[in-house]
């Protein structure tokens, strides 16, 4: 491709308009959806460093809180990406049926869930913060200086939960675009605010500019779906409850959510069992975490592509040219994350301390980081795979498939590794490249059966 045709497909990626990918070229579909779901979730990545880099001249404590925090608020985004993933599917489907104002209603039915939902984890999380962080081991002085970022955290799910719920909105309509341009604007909101507000504040600085970014990016994205730049457009009458519509996208989110929730309740069992190992210990885990995710989250911003071309090829009654969708995004991401992969096999160590220079801290982070990424392949075509079942509302499948790889599976082998074998935080890490590679496997022959082409939203 000439290097002219290349900026012109980058620029029309981040134009900001509704498409429908029921036609046309199946690679440059992928592209256009894409690039700005990339660029969303690497924003979203250098998120998650900024606040570890800044939080880490606090101390060790102030970085074990934040791991701790995010380890148990992964249960709000469990909420929010299952809404997401519903709303993602149900748009997606209206728009390849060419029902534009269907898909709209949809969404607004989206949003009164998740409000309903999200005052609810506030309340709970704000109230229960000291417990949270003590239940997930960490010690009286690091609850003592913590509790409040975790309270601000909690209390601020509303602003998680929609933020999540809109992309996925703006996402199934094929305007990959606006959603990445919510997140940059909230993220780049709290790059700005974080060490402004953690000099005057200290770690309660941090949760307010996370806060408080994330609240912009939210009226950001609601401007401009009461605005109907696109084939996206509110309208007042769409706010009373269509308990139909609402049910529907009940039965898709919350098998959508239980199926984050196994995956994040699973996570917050090998924090836990890596916190049994001291401080030193979970703050190297959580940094070389931070630095995981920095990596994976633009391959997981490139499986969403997958869920959008499943959805609304499906909603067109294209089954096979949705199965062909699948396949490549799998094998551009399969590439990505092999390049990853030699990254970190290379050099894991200067990539760590860049973040922290505890040198016990590194140590185990780099060694972290070495471990997990040899699954980084497999991680990278599960996810894809995945967010296919999703996008065409079969959450059942992998939730399914979560449960007993990540229940049944993982957290014993994880024990075993780690405690009865005695390895240590290592045994933590080993259990998560052999399950994840599992998980890809199983996932990749119930997918070539086809089921999921018949599920009706």
């Amino acid at each position: 491709m000439r290097p002219a045709a290349i900026i012109q497909l980058f620029r029309d990626s981040l134009s900001g308009e509704n498409r429908d990918y029921t036609t046309g070229s199946i690679r440059r579909a992928v592209f256009l959806l894409s690039i700005p779901m990339i660029l969303e979730m690497c924003m979203e990545s250098v998120f998650a460093i900024v606040d570890i880099f800044f939080v880490g001249r606090i101390g060790k404590e102030a970085v074990a809180t934040v791991g701790l925090t995010e380890s148990v608020i992964t249960l709000v985004y469990s909420v929010a990406i299952g809404l997401s993933m519903a709303a993602t599917a149900m748009v997606a489907r209206r728009i390849g049926e060419k029902e534009p104002a269907a898909a709209a209603h949809a969404a607004v039915q989206a949003i009164i869930i998740a409000a309903v939902l999200a005052i609810g984890m506030s309340l709970a999380g704000g109230l229960l913060a000291p417990f949270i962080l003590s239940g997930m081991g960490a010690s009286p002085q690091t609850v003592a200086i913590g509790a409040v970022y975790t309270r601000i955290l909690f209390g601020g799910s509303i602003v998680i939960v929609l933020l999540f719920l809109i992309n996925g909105i703006f996402r199934g309509a094929g305007n990959a675009a606006m959603a990445m341009w919510s997140l940059w604007i909230a993220n780049g909101c709290n790059i700005i605010l974080c060490p402004v507000l953690i000099h005057f504040y200290g770690l309660r600085g941090a949760a307010i500019a996370t806060t408080v970014g994330r609240g912009i990016g939210v009226c950001f994205q609601l401007y401009h779906l009461f605005r109907g730049s696109g084939l996206l457009r509110f309208l007042r009458s769409y706010f009373k409850p269509d308990w139909t519509v609402i049910k529907a996208l009940l039965k898709i989110a919350g098998t959508g959510t239980t199926q984050f929730l196994i995956n994040s309740a699973s996570w917050i069992i090998l924090a836990r069992l890596v916190a049994r190992f001291g401080d030193t210990a979970i703050a190297g885990y959580q940094v070389s975490l931070r630095i995981l995710i920095f990596f994976l989250l633009p391959a997981w911003g490139m499986s969403n592509a997958a869920a959008t071309l499943v959805g609304q090829n499906l909603g067109a009654s294209l089954p096979e040219r949705a199965v062909q969708s699948v396949r490549t995004v799998a094998f551009y991401n399969a590439l990505f994350m092999a390049m990853v992969t030699l990254i970190f096999l290379l050099g894991a160590g200067p990539v760590v301390v860049l973040l922290n220079r505890d040198p016990a801290v590194v140590a185990v982070a780099t060694h972290a980081l070495r471990i997990i990424t040899l699954g980084y392949v497999f991680y990278g075509v599960g996810m894809v795979l995945t967010s296919a079942f999703n996008g065409a509302g079969d959450t059942r499948t992998p939730t399914i498939v979560n449960l007993f790889l990540f229940w049944v599976f993982q957290t014993p082998l994880a024990w075993l590794l780690a405690i009865y074998f005695g390895w240590g935080p290592s045994g933590v890490f080993w259990a998560i490249v052999i399950t994840e590679s599992a998980l890809t496997v199983v996932t990749w022959v119930i997918f070539r059966q086809g089921r999921w082409k018949k599920v009706k939203i």
